[in-house]
């Protein structure tokens, strides 16, 4: 029989909220976290960007949750995977010096990693004292390079962090895989868990590459939104006049436990994970699969693991970028695999309030859609005004809706024609 999963602890610093309950309620209100880049010492100066403002993160200090000198050798992205999952370990309850820490486990991802000291180190390499000069091809400064550089730059040294700062010695590393980042890390740590490889995971993802070159390359290839007369209208998931996605950044961490291990500590159970799908669309660099074919089977994949019918679905928690294609397209999978009944089943996207956290997509949205499950409101899905004849299911907009839910369904698709989907249901015996 295979072991069962449920979610026992839950962090998260996110644009609209530095801990799990306000980013709930403000989510619930349909509150907006984007707005212009002002803080240019801590980000950058857009005036010569396409996109002028980002969903960032509001008077987060690391210092709440590490020491100075932690702080300064980690890059953003590893800070806020660390605060949330400090929260997340102290949302648990678990006792750490009862637990058998060969059996906890990190997997944690982040879709880019440390552009933020990328940037830093090449400016130092390059444009620091002494100036270049017509006759000098090769004016570079390796000396002023950072020794901490590299182990702050890569993808995987969030999930090394977190095993050092618990001393967490199970299955340990990143997944990178886009927007999907974080889906797989969680769909990797349920499936460590069903194997027998471990009873706890810490899983996750974070993201911070609000930088001159993450808006830049994104800019570039036309994905984000260039509505900088009004920002906080600029992230409209499956409305008519949406035009690209809104950079978001932070992080969100959950701990994943054997059933029976959850049970004989008497832990808070929020939710069972009893189905996941994943599937890959080899077919574009960034553009979707036609139909969002590879979104139907990841869907259909993850329900029948569960067990379930698409009957037994009460909301899907969907990708919904704001991008007209992604937009079009899950919507087209989603009627491919529900029918007539993709008509009824609320489906809602919270990066029209949080933008896009790229990496940490899956997780926060995970986070999302166990509380949905607990309170009983769907989130909604604001900045909706206009129907687009190819976006024609229930958006739940503008306003949450309460509603008695047992299941959630999030989905996710990334660059490079990855898809994940995650069934979450109310947890019984």
């Amino acid at each position: 029989m295979r072991r069962r999963v449920v979610v026992t602890g839950i962090g998260a610093v996110t644009p609209i909220g530095l801990t799990v309950e306000e980013f709930w309620t403000n989510l619930i209100a349909g509150k907006s976290g984007v707005d212009y880049i002002t803080d240019y010492e801590r980000y950058f100066n857009p005036e010569n960007f396409k996109t002028k403002f980002a969903a960032q993160l509001k008077g987060f200090d690391p210092l709440n949750f590490m020491d100075r000198k932690l702080s300064q050798r980690v890059d953003p992205f590893t800070q806020y995977a660390l605060a949330a999952t400090d929260m997340a370990l102290k949302d648990s309850e678990l006792n750490l010096d009862k637990i058998d820490r060969d059996r906890a486990g990190v997997v944690y991802g982040s879709g880019i990693g440390g552009m933020t000291t990328y940037e830093k180190e090449q400016n130092k390499l390059f444009f620091r004292l002494p100036q270049p000069t017509p006759d000098d091809k090769a004016p570079q400064n390796p000396d002023r390079v950072s020794p901490f550089f590299i182990p702050m730059l890569i993808a995987d040294i969030a999930a090394g962090r977190i095993s050092m700062q618990y001393k967490l010695k199970g299955p340990n590393y990143a997944t990178i895989s886009a927007c999907t980042t974080s889906a797989h890390s969680i769909i990797d740590s349920v499936m460590i868990i069903q194997r027998g490889l471990a009873d706890i995971m810490v899983t996750g993802g974070s993201e911070a590459v609000i930088t001159p070159m993450g808006v830049g390359g994104f800019n570039a290839m036309h994905a984000l939104s260039t509505r900088n007369d009004d920002p906080k209208k600029a992230s409209r998931p499956f409305e008519k006049n949406r035009d690209g996605f809104v950079m978001g950044e932070g992080g969100a961490t959950l701990i994943l436990e054997e059933l029976e291990h959850a049970k004989a500590r008497g832990a808070k159970i929020y939710a069972e994970i009893t189905g996941i799908g994943m599937t890959g669309d080899a077919h574009h660099i960034t553009e979707p699969a036609p139909h969002g074919e590879g979104v139907v089977k990841a869907i259909k994949y993850a329900i029948q693991d569960s067990g379930m019918t698409i009957n037994d679905i009460d909301v899907i928690n969907a990708h919904g970028t704001s991008t007209p294609a992604n937009d079009k397209n899950e919507t087209a999978a989603i009627k491919i695999v529900f029918g007539e009944k993709a008509y009824d089943i609320p489906v809602h996207s919270i990066k029209s309030m949080i933008g896009h956290l790229l990496g940490a997509a899956g997780a926060i949205e995970a986070i999302a859609s166990i509380l949905t499950i607990r309170d009983g409101i769907i989130p909604p899905t604001i900045n909706y005004e206009e129907k687009d004849p190819e976006c024609d299911l229930f958006y739940v907009p503008n306003v949450a809706l309460k509603k008695e839910v047992n299941t959630v369904l999030s989905d996710n698709s990334g660059f490079g024609g990855h898809n994940t989907a995650i069934v979450f249901k109310k947890f019984g015996e």
